[in-house]
């Protein structure tokens, strides 16, 4: 009997089945973007700050990229990933402190984590254009 049950398991575990709750997705957005912000984002930051900072031709060759749709776009993604990262960071704050672990309040949090990176996204993206 044992032997059969054994046969039936999967071989492997195929992750993009499993559907995830909702606090595990904001914790693994929040890693991510945590990565592509230091990874790609630090090193566009100070290749920016350099232009802006080095001449007035390389600021006036910044602000001719920054008109661009999809450097916007990229500018627009990366503002989410800092937004999602920090309201994120501050939820994990309030877990550590024992505030909002129980299963209702977990959930209520990562759909303001959402609201909250989405919301601020698209504010401070109208701001800047």
């Amino acid at each position: 009997m044992e032997a059969k049950l054994h046969n039936k398991r999967p071989k492997h575990l195929n992750l993009f089945k499993i559907k995830q709750p909702l606090p595990a997705v904001v914790s693994i957005l929040h890693r991510i973007s945590g990565v592509l912000l230091f990874f790609p984002g630090i090193p566009l930051l100070l290749c920016s700050l350099q232009m802006l900072l080095h001449s007035p031709q390389s600021f006036e060759a910044l602000l001719n990229y920054l008109h661009y749709p999809i450097v916007k776009l990229m500018a627009l993604l990366s503002l989410w990933f800092f937004l999602h990262h920090v309201c994120a960071g501050i939820r994990h704050l309030f877990l550590d402190l024992h505030i909002g672990v129980a299963l209702p309040q977990a959930r209520a949090s990562s759909k303001l984590v959402f609201i909250a990176g989405f919301i601020l996204t698209m504010l401070t993206g109208l701001m800047l254009w």
